[in-house]
C-alpha cells in the first residue's frame, strides 16, 4: 500500500523518496530548523437529488504539495500544484525566507501507528446503486406526510491520500475516506412551511448504509419539520435547560473545544489561559478530544503533521488538564503532539479539534426530565458564535420542546441560549449515561479553514442559562 501511494505522486511528478529527503533533511537539520514537505491528492463525488430528479452528478480533483520551514516561532508557508522538483525547491526557499531565523525547533509527535478505517474508499464504485439510493430516501420522505412539500437528498464521497515528509527523517502517509449523507425536507400547512435536517456518515465506504438504513434519516427529517408547525414561541429569561444527548455536542465543541486550542493559549487570548490544573467545571465534567475512534467524521490514523492520532483529556472531574497541541504550540509547552490539522495543502497546519465531547455520567434522561420544574430541552443547534477570549456564546436552538413540572410539554421554536462556556460548565447539575457521538453532520472552521469533525455529549442539566424568544410571560 505504501507503494502505491508514492506511485500515486510520482506520476504526478514527484522526486523519488531520496530526493526529498536530500531537500529536506540535510539543509535544514544543519542548521536547526524544522521542515516538512505535505503531498495531498483528493478525489471527490458527490450525487443530488432535487425536484425529483438528480440535479447534480459532479466530480473534482485537488493534488499538490505544502512546504513548511519553522524556526523557533517564526513560520514560513508556501504550496504548489506542481510536485516537480523544481517547484517544490522553490517553495521550499520562499518558505525558509518567510520563516527568517531563529533558535532550533524541537518537536514532541507520536509515532504509534493506527488503523481506524478501511481504506479501501468505494467513491470508484459504479453511481447506480448510490442514485437509487438517494431516490429510496426521498420516496421515504414523500410517504412520510402529504405535508411534505419538497425533498432534497445528497451524497458526498471523497477520498484524501497524504504523505508527509520532514526534515527529522519522519516519512508517513494516509489513505482517508469520507461519506456524507444529507437530507433536508419542507413541509407545508397552510401558509405556514417548516424545515427539517439530518446528516450521517463518517469514514466509512458504501457498504456502511446496509447496517445504517438511510431512510432512517428521512423519517427524522421529516420529524423534526412537522415538529415545528406546531412549535409556539420560545419563553425569555434565566431557566433550567436540558442539552440533548448527541448534536448539542456543538455547543461544547464551540464554547469549551475551541478556547483549549493551544494557539489560543499560546497566545494568551483563550478564557483558559494559563490555567492548567485549576477547577474549571463541575465534579461531573470529563471532557475528551480523541482523534482514534473507529470510523467517526472526525478521526484520522495521522494528524497533518505525521503524528499518530491519540486521545487529550482536556478536563477532567472538572479540573482542566491539558489543551490540543500541534507540533509548534507543543514545542512550547513540551506536550505531545497529534492535533495539528489543515484543510488542505494550500493551508498551514494549527491545533484543531477531532472528535471531542464529554464523557457519560450516572442518570438517565428520565431522571434529568423530571428534575425539572420549568426550563427547556434543547435537542439540536444549528451552530452559534463565540467569542474565544471571554467565552461568551450565542446558540440557536434547532428542534427544542417546553419542560414543565418533570415532563416535556410542547415543542417551541425560537430559541437561543446565551452564555459563557466555562461558566456554564460550573452550572452542570445532572450528566446522563447515554452519550452520543454525532454520526457524519459537522464541519469546523477556524481563521477560513474548514474540517470535518465530530461532537458529542449525554444528556446534561444545567441549573440555569439565558434563554432568548419571543414570549415573555
Amino acid at each position: 500500500m505504501k507503494e502505491g501511494v508514492f506511485d500515486l505522486f510520482y506520476k504526478k511528478g514527484l522526486p523519488p523518496l531520496e530526493q526529498l529527503q536530500k531537500m529536506i533533511v540535510e539543509p535544514l537539520k544543519r542548521i536547526g530548523d524544522f521542515g516538512e514537505i505535505y503531498l495531498e491528492d483528493v478525489t471527490s463525488k458527490s450525487f443530488r437529488l432535487s425536484e425529483r430528479i438528480i440535479s447534480d452528478i459532479s466530480t473534482s480533483y485537488a493534488s499538490g504539495a505544502g512546504i513548511r520551514v519553522v524556526r523557533n516561532s517564526n513560520t514560513g508557508y508556501s504550496y504548489t500544484e506542481n510536485l516537480s522538483r523544481e517547484s517544490i525547491l522553490k517553495c521550499l526557499a520562499d518558505a525558509s525566507q518567510i520563516a527568517g531565523s531563529s533558535k532550533s525547533f524541537v518537536t514532541c509527535g507520536s509515532d504509534e501507528k493506527h488503523n481506524l478505517y478501511d481504506v479501501t474508499a468505494s467513491i470508484y464504485e459504479p453511481s447506480e446503486a448510490k442514485i437509487n439510493l438517494l431516490k429510496r430516501v426521498e420516496a421515504k420522505a414523500f410517504s412520510l406526510s402529504p405535508l411534505v412539500e419538497k425533498v432534497e437528498v445528497s451524497l458526498t464521497e471523497s477520498k484524501k491520500i497524504i504523505l508527509i515528509v520532514n526534515s527529522l527523517g519522519k516519512v508517513e502517509y494516509d489513505i482517508q475516506p469520507m461519506i456524507r449523507f444529507m437530507v433536508s425536507v419542507i413541509v407545508k400547512k397552510g401558509n405556514l412551511r417548516e424545515g427539517g435536517f439530518q446528516s450521517a456518515g463518517g469514514r466509512v465506504s458504501f457498504t456502511w448504509f446496509e447496517q445504517h438504513p438511510p431512510e432512517q434519516l428521512a423519517q427524522e427529517a421529516v420529524d423534526q419539520a412537522l415538529v415545528q408547525l406546531d412549535a409556539r414561541p420560545a419563553p425569555a429569561g434565566e431557566m433550567e435547560v436540558i442539552l440533548g444527548a448527541g448534536e448539542s455536542g456543538i455547543l461544547l465543541h464551540e464554547s469549551i473545544g475551541h478556547p483549549l486550542e493551544a494557539d489560543f493559549n499560546y497566545r494568551g487570548s483563550s478564557a483558559f489561559s494559563g490555567r492548567i490544573g485549576e477547577k474549571v467545571a463541575s465534579p461531573q465534567c470529563t471532557i475528551v478530544d480523541q482523534g482514534n475512534l473507529p470510523n467517526e467524521r472526525g478521526s484520522i490514523n495521522i494528524d497533518d503533521e505525521g503524528n499518530t492520532s491519540g486521545k487529550s483529556i482536556l478536563i477532567k472531574n472538572g479540573v482542566l488538564r491539558t489543551y490540543m497541541f500541534d507540533l509548534i504550540t507543543s514545542n512550547h509547552f513540551q506536550q505531545p503532539a497529534f492535533n495539528g490539522r489543515r484543510e488542505s495543502f494550500r493551508y498551514i497546519p494549527m491545533p484543531r479539534m477531532t472528535n471531542t465531547f464529554m464523557l457519560a455520567g450516572k442518570y438517565s434522561k428520565e431522571e434529568i426530565i423530571k428534575s425539572v420544574k420549568k426550563g427547556i430541552y434543547a435537542k439540536s443547534f444549528s451552530g452559534g458564535q463565540v467569542d474565544i477570549s471571554s467565552g461568551d456564546f450565542v446558540f440557536s436552538v434547532t428542534e427544542g420542546y417546553l419542560v414543565e413540572d418533570g415532563k416535556i410539554s410542547y415543542p417551541i421554536k425560537g430559541a437561543t441560549l446565551i452564555g459563557n462556556g466555562p461558566e456554564i460548565l460550573k452550572r452542570v447539575e445532572m450528566v446522563g449515561n447515554d452519550l452520543v457521538i454525532s454520526s457524519g453532520k459537522w464541519t469546523c472552521g477556524k481563521e477560513g479553514q474548514s474540517i470535518p469533525v465530530g461532537v458529542g455529549i449525554p444528556t446534561v442539566k444545567l441549573s440555569h442559562i439565558t434563554v432568548g424568544g419571543t414570549h415573555n410571560e
